[in-house]
């Protein structure tokens, strides 16, 4: 694989986490592993959306699943996923602290 495609796959995950939905289920899941019952609850959105978002999530290796039962459990495939997700927040959280500071100032 050469750097160009290494670019492409980076700008196409970029893409498929712009979704704040999945941002939050990830961040959901950093805590512990959960049914798709516990994210609905938690986000207080449908499980048929939340499922929807897991599925586009597992198919891009964010997640993976284990059945018990009737109900499917999902955990974070790789930590630094979550990682790079909170490094990206606290980004935002310094720009508008920043922000907020030249309003301040004006």
């Amino acid at each position: 694989m050469n750097i160009k495609e290494v670019y492409k796959l980076h700008a196409e995950f970029c893409k498929f986490m712009g979704n704040p939905k999945r941002i939050e289920i990830l961040f959901l899941l950093g805590d512990s592993e959960l049914c798709v019952d516990d994210i609905s609850r938690k986000m207080d959105i449908n499980i048929a959306n939340v499922s929807q978002h897991l599925s586009v999530m597992r198919e891009k290796g964010v997640v993976e699943s284990r059945r018990d039962g009737v109900k499917k459990y999902y955990k974070i495939s790789n930590s630094k996923t979550l990682e790079a997700c909170i490094i990206m927040r606290d980004l935002m959280i310094e720009q508008i602290k920043k922000k907020a500071n030249l309003v301040k100032r004006m």
